[in-house]
């Protein structure tokens, strides 16, 4: 896939969204992802999905795995802890040991047993994320991107409001793309998402465009004249700028999910 360099940033990113709107996106990403996974039937589980090497099962897994890490304190210490020791002793990007870490940690569920984790797990991360204190979500952090080389300064509270929920949403995408089951969508739900990912994409790349997103998480948005117009469905766009597919001009400026 083809990407265009994002515009050098000083700052750190940090989110944009209002906390108590970023508790209540969270509690109903969860929910949503708990219901999707509820609704797979047996032989869902074992489907490709565009994230290569994993399958619908080992996706949920991860995404089982983030919440636990959310959940609690002690548990987010540990997965970080032992995929930064894992990271520097293999080279790898930290994300790619975390997420190995946690898809070993619920490898021996079965099916009925990840879902009843999650639905229970789902809440408590919504709550443990609720609960982060303002010094420590002031605090930075270095993302390295990727591909391992691309580092951003990320405020903790980018993580803990944004990123945890673009997360499951995104593989919500994944695995509906992979199933072929519907994604519920709404517009206060899903459209709030995908408005944040748009305007942290416009940050990134700082140029003029016209956007028309389509869908019932879709809306538009424009900035300057004489800029790049894209047209494209609200999810499909998202799926771009993650990185999933090949995408060309702006549409191919990295955001992170």
């Amino acid at each position: 896939m083809s990407h265009t360099a994002n515009a050098p940033k000083t700052e750190p990113f940090r989110s944009r969204l209002d906390r108590e709107v970023a508790t209540a996106l969270a509690a109903t990403e969860y929910q949503r992802f708990a219901d999707l996974l509820e609704s797979l039937e047996p032989d869902h589980w074992t489907l490709p999905t565009n994230c290569p090497g994993w399958t619908v099962r080992d996706m949920a897994g991860h995404c089982l795995g983030m919440a636990q890490m959310a959940a609690t304190v002690r548990e987010m210490i540990r997965q970080q802890l032992a995929s930064a020791r894992a990271a520097k002793k293999s080279g790898r990007p930290l994300i790619d040991e975390l997420t190995d870490l946690q898809l070993r940690k619920n490898a021996g569920l079965t099916p009925e047993e990840l879902v009843a984790a999650y639905r229970r797990t789902g809440p408590k991360a919504a709550a443990g994320r609720r609960r982060t204190p303002g010094f420590v979500r002031s605090r930075t952090m270095t993302d390295t991107g990727p591909d391992g080389n691309s580092q951003e300064l990320w405020e903790v509270s980018y993580v803990v409001d944004t990123i945890l929920t673009r997360d499951p949403w995104m593989h919500r995408a994944d695995i509906a793309e992979a199933t072929g089951l519907p994604m519920t969508l709404s517009a206060d739900h899903d459209g709030l998402i995908v408005a944040d990912a748009v305007a942290d994409w416009a940050n990134r790349h700082g140029q003029p465009f016209e956007l028309t997103l389509t869908g019932p998480a879709g809306g538009t948005w424009s900035e300057g004249t004489g800029g790049e117009s894209i047209t494209a469905d609200a999810v499909e766009f998202c799926m771009g700028v993650s990185g999933r597919g090949t995408t060309q001009g702006l549409a191919s400026v990295f955001v992170p999910f």
